[in-house]
């Protein structure tokens, strides 16, 4: 876990025990922080997950997941559809018009 990468200028939260059941995280972004913390970093996309430590508390740090490549896919060059061989780097265009609860 020493080579964790965290990004700054963001802090994730659980929500508060009021939140109703859609809400999922409370996150603040200190803008100055996070907008240099991104001119550092490379490509188009960053990838984030949200993660929550022994003691509850919730942060957020750098993904470091790689798809497989096409030599370690089956034989056929599909996926060996794992979970992982689905992500991709880009997040998915979906339409979430219908997920809103009001």
């Amino acid at each position: 876990m020493a080579d964790m990468k965290f990004v700054d200028g963001m802090f994730v939260k659980a929500p508060h025990a009021n939140a109703p059941d859609f809400v999922k995280a409370s996150i603040s972004l200190k803008i100055g922080a996070m907008v240099t913390w991104l001119s550092q970093q490379d490509g188009e996309w960053v990838n984030l997950d949200m993660k929550e430590s022994r003691e509850g508390k919730w942060y957020v740090s750098v993904s470091t997941f790689e798809p497989k490549k096409p030599s370690e896919r089956n034989d056929q060059g599909q996926d060996d559809g794992s979970p992982e061989s689905h992500q991709s780097q880009a997040p998915p265009e979906d339409d979430f018009s219908d997920d809103i609860p009001f």
